[in-house]
């Protein structure tokens, strides 16, 4: 499918089979989530932390951005390939449609963009240069340095209205899902009710979303350093590697066949 036909079966799940939907940040990991059937290959930003070792995303920079989204690439998934566009790469339009584009030529098949009403002008261009896009509302990770800490959204009535208000003008401006970020569960069962398009949350609880979206190494337990408290390991990866290179230290100091 192309990518304006993956993005269409995308929006079309709508109130159907939830979306599972993971990080990937290399060829391997692409390969090997793709052939379990994940709906969506998110290249995020939070490649940041959990790759490149950065305390946060704002040091991404649409050139790590297109390097991950290539090696996702090139493992030719079926799954949607999605490509986070960093902080300061869509303060206009203009600028919008000239990195949406390096993520596109670099082969995403979809952009995403943190924001919701003011993003509106930014969407409506990419969307003209044929390019689908994914909203993400709620808590905002390029804003951890304004904000001073990652938050809950959606504790207030006016928060919540907001945060619809949103959401609303996403689905109008045309994008074909929605993030949902940190919203306090309620919140984002409204959210979802009120708009068309499917939302996909990540910390917003069970069943409150069309879908869920995860960090492949929260899920995968290989980046011990920091857990959000939403996320739930299926796997311990980081003790079996742990195991594996002690073992083959041991191997090479007593010279064991």
């Amino acid at each position: 499918m192309t990518p304006t036909e993956k993005a269409a079966a995308l929006a079309a799940r709508k109130g159907g089979t939830p979306l599972s939907a993971l990080t990937a940040y290399d060829y391997p990991s692409a390969r090997l989530i793709d052939a379990c059937g994940i709906d969506i290959l998110l290249v995020g930003d939070s490649l940041g932390m959990v790759v490149l070792g950065f305390p946060d995303t704002t040091h991404v920079t649409i050139e790590h951005m297109c390097h991950h989204t290539a090696a996702v690439a090139r493992a030719h998934p079926q799954a949607l390939v999605l490509g986070d566009m960093p902080i300061d790469t869509y303060n206009s339009p203009e600028q919008a449609v000239r990195h949406a584009i390096m993520l596109r030529d670099a082969g995403a098949e979809a952009v995403k963009l943190e924001g919701g009403f003011d993003q509106v002008a930014n969407i409506t261009a990419i969307l003209g240069a044929g390019i689908p896009v994914i909203g993400h509302i709620g808590m905002l990770p390029q804003q951890i340095v304004s904000e001073g800490a990652y938050r809950k959204k959606g504790r207030t009535e006016a928060d919540a209205q907001r945060l619809i208000h949103d959401a609303l003008a996403l689905c109008e401006a045309g994008v074909c899902a929605m993030v949902l970020e940190s919203v306090v569960p309620d919140v984002a069962a409204r959210i979802t009710a009120a708009v068309n398009v499917p939302t996909i949350g990540i910390g917003c609880g069970i069943g409150t979303c069309d879908g869920e979206v995860a960090v492949l190494t929260d899920l995968l337990g290989s980046f011990p350093w920091f857990v959000p408290p939403f996320a739930k390991p299926e796997a311990h990866l980081a003790a079996t590697i742990s195991s594996a290179v002690l073992a083959y230290k041991r191997r090479v100091e007593t010279q064991a066949p």
